[in-house]
């Protein structure tokens, strides 16, 4: 599609493959291994260093690779209906499964998270076993720099009158329909194949690979994107709020975390430039620049009620004391200094019993406006992406490009905190690898 440019070095014509897939994540992992079980003879091209390294720092090193209650309404996309297919075609209980007959250990975790037991090295260790056993060929520090349609290439030939259309002739090269344009060892490659497997993740953590050429590739290609974000990712403030965060790095509280209609009970953890944890994790994919963020510090207590109640039954009690029941000694501190240090001394008895109402509210709907997320650095997951309009949910194959497939991170499929987007990786690649 792309014009390409003019070469200093001569290109190596690679041999033909039946699939090329682009990127060693993942998902491109699981496709690679899955086509390659069908007998398709399987190219998996990968721009860093090593494979799978996204796999080998997720989850603390151990992987958070599946969730046992996947459901369509933990992931967000324009088609909230469009991951279904996939997720129904190879389920949490298949790579269970998968990964049991291969012997992973595994524990699971609240909320039916499942981490490898021991690191995620014994995960990464089987898919590259897989890939070993069905002949799957697989190349590190590979740049690929486009990907161009033979078919349109010879169409517009065909229309020309060109003589030259037919050496474009897929009969004639294993029914290849593109060649992938590369840079390997410093010297531009190319390999012809009849389908293409995207999986070249997204923008998150770009030390780790994250990088936006598939949505270059997309876009050649004229497949719409969705409003690309950061997702999965802590906060960032400016005002006051910073100075509290800095001062409490490293404590760590249960909170219900709300913005707009969507909440999370989890906990939220302080750090020295605002607040992450679980809770913060999952809002941040419904958050939006200068949006309000509500953060109840006692979700399981009526906060108003209990100040008043313990007004009555321990008066002599100050503020400070029947609170650091339920919450962290330092962060009652703190915010004593912010939200009543002129009562801060009195007994429950000399306080007013608005006053004590007003902090109960503010205590169970703290407002807080993050000035921005920590953004593609530390986010663990992008949002948007490749519009799922222009693809198929039953075989992911862009629907106006025959043999052209997106999975992962790339499509604008995203899954909550959890092992729900590892979840996505397996389904969306086994459907493009039992399809190309």
């Amino acid at each position: 599609m792309a014009v390409e440019q003019k070469k200093t070095k001569q290109t190596t014509q690679r041999p033909v493959f039946d699939v090329v897939v682009l990127g060693g994540g993942a998902a491109g992992l699981f496709a690679a291994f899955t086509a390659a079980q069908r007998g398709r003879k399987v190219l998996v091209l990968e721009r860093a260093n090593k494979i799978g390294k996204k796999i080998l720092m997720s989850g603390g090193g151990r992987c958070n690779f599946t969730n046992l209650y996947i459901e369509a309404q933990n992931f967000l996309s324009a088609n909230q209906h469009f991951c279904k297919s996939a997720l129904s075609q190879y389920t949490q209980w298949d790579f269970i499964d998968l990964m049991q007959r291969r012997g992973l250990e595994y524990e699971e975790r609240k909320h039916g998270q499942l981490f490898c037991l021991h690191s995620a090295k014994d995960l990464l260790a089987i898919l590259e076993e897989e890939c070993a056993l069905t002949g799957v060929t697989i190349r590190t520090r590979c740049d690929v720099s486009g990907v161009d349609s033979l078919l349109e290439s010879s169409e517009s030939l065909e229309s020309e009158g060109s003589m030259e259309a037919a050496s474009l002739d897929h009969s004639d090269q294993n029914h290849a329909r593109y060649t992938i344009r590369c840079v390997e060892d410093d010297r531009p490659t190319s390999y012809r194949c009849e389908s293409v497997i995207v999986a070249t993740g997204a923008l998150s953590v770009p030390t780790l690979g994250g990088s936006d050429r598939g949505y270059h590739l997309a876009q050649e290609y004229g497949l719409p994107l969705i409003d690309r974000s950061a997702g999965l990712v802590p906060f960032m403030f400016s005002d006051v709020t910073l100075a509290l965060c800095n001062a409490l790095s490293g404590c760590s509280v249960s909170v219900e975390a709300r913005c707009g209609s969507a909440s999370f009970s989890e906990d939220m953890l302080f750090t020295h430039r605002g607040l992450s944890g679980p809770a913060i994790l999952q809002i941040s994919n419904y958050w939006q620049p200068g949006a309000t963020l509500v953060i109840d510090l006692l979700p399981a207590l009526d906060a108003e009620t209990y100040l008043i109640e313990q007004k009555h039954d321990n008066s002599k009690q100050k503020i400070r004391s029947v609170l650091t029941q339920h919450l962290p000694k330092a962060l009652v501190a703190e915010l004593e200094k912010l939200w009543w240090p002129e009562i801060a001394e009195r007994p429950l008895a000399e306080c007013n019993d608005s006053v004590l109402r007003s902090l109960g509210q503010r205590l169970n709907a703290w407002q807080l406006k993050p000035s921005a997320t920590e953004g593609y650095r530390t986010a663990e997951v992008t949002l948007g992406g490749v519009a799922t309009s222009a693809v198929s949910s039953k075989t992911m194959e862009a629907i106006d490009h025959p043999g052209l497939y997106f999975i992962g991170e790339v499509v604008d499929v995203t899954g909550h905190l959890g092992g729900f987007n590892f979840q996505w990786a397996w389904s969306s690649g086994f459907v493009a690898g039992v399809n190309a």
